[in-house]
């Protein structure tokens, strides 16, 4: 299904990026209209809003109706959608081409995808996606969208020492950048620079990284975005032989979960490792059968 435009498709993006209307700022707010838990919520917002919108915010539109099809995981209907915008792409705006050209590279290669999808042909049509995407956005000044293409790139080099290079140049990005699109960036990317420090067994750099996203969810409304971070902080705590503290965190992050109804089976499984370095075979026990629980 994936190869089934691969071909054609892939040097059509190519071609669409001659002539760009250079715009230093986003159009259409889309944030409103997202619901990434409802896919299919998100399409019929992005539909109700154009039949409103400017042409080109209409286009923008299309390439989010695009995406929700991606995170449902029918892609051949995400390129359907792209492919049906191309003959407006030429008179298009900036944002409209970068967007286009990074939903392409979205039905190819992202989180979504199964990993026995990811063959060498599909990431180099990812990659081309994305690096003209980031071509792009750069010479528009369109910081957001520099910073998304970057962490897409992630996408493609899934090798830890990859992911930190695209990490760190999507941060400086948002550290240079007074651009709130792209200040916005700062958590995620911190807690994508942990990760792949963590992978690669650099545990105090990590936790630094994820102690700055502690600072950053802090200050947001996100709370189950705020005890991922504290999860990620005590996962590379008990990394560094501090379990003690690890311990503690975790447990209170099965406090904050239960409270708020959204236990967390990461936590118990962390919860379980912790008891049993310590010798508390009972209450090891007691995390599995939860983690368990929640797992049906």
């Amino acid at each position: 299904m994936l190869n089934r435009h691969l071909a054609n498709f892939g040097f059509l993006v190519v071609l669409f990026f001659a002539s760009i209307t250079v715009t230093p700022a986003m159009a259409i707010n889309l944030a409103p209209l997202w619901n990434f838990s409802d896919p299919a919520l998100s399409e019929r917002r992005f539909r109700e809003a154009q039949a409103t919108a400017s042409a080109d915010d209409a286009l923008i539109l299309q390439t989010q109706i695009a995406r929700t099809y991606g995170l449902r995981k029918d892609f051949a209907r995400a390129q359907q959608i792209l492919r049906e915008m191309e003959p407006r792409l030429p008179g298009a705006s900036a944002e409209v081409q970068v967007r286009h050209a990074l939903e392409y590279g979205r039905t190819l290669a992202s989180t979504a995808h199964e990993q026995d999808s990811q063959t060498p042909e599909v990431k180099e049509q990812a990659r081309l996606a994305y690096g003209r995407a980031l071509e792009l956005a750069k010479a528009a000044r369109l910081d957001g969208l520099t910073v998304d293409a970057l962490h897409m790139m992630a996408m493609v080099d899934t090798a830890p020492a990859d992911q930190l290079k695209w990490g760190q140049e999507a941060l400086a990005v948002v550290q240079a950048s007074t651009q709130p699109d792209a200040k916005k960036w700062e958590a995620s990317l911190r807690n994508n620079i942990g990760y792949a420090l963590h992978q690669l067994g650099r545990f105090d750099d990590a936790l630094e990284q994820f102690q700055q996203q502690i600072v950053l969810r802090e200050r947001g409304t996100n709370a189950e975005a705020t005890r991922v971070a504290y999860w990620m902080f005590a996962w590379t705590l008990r990394a560094l032989k501090r379990n003690d503290e690890a311990l503690a965190i975790q447990q209170r992050l099965e406090r904050e979960g239960d409270a708020a109804g959204e236990p967390d089976p990461y936590v118990f499984e962390e919860l379980e490792i912790l008891y049993r370095e310590r010798g508390d075979a009972a209450q090891a026990e007691a995390a599995a059968a939860r983690k368990k629980a929640l797992e049906k």
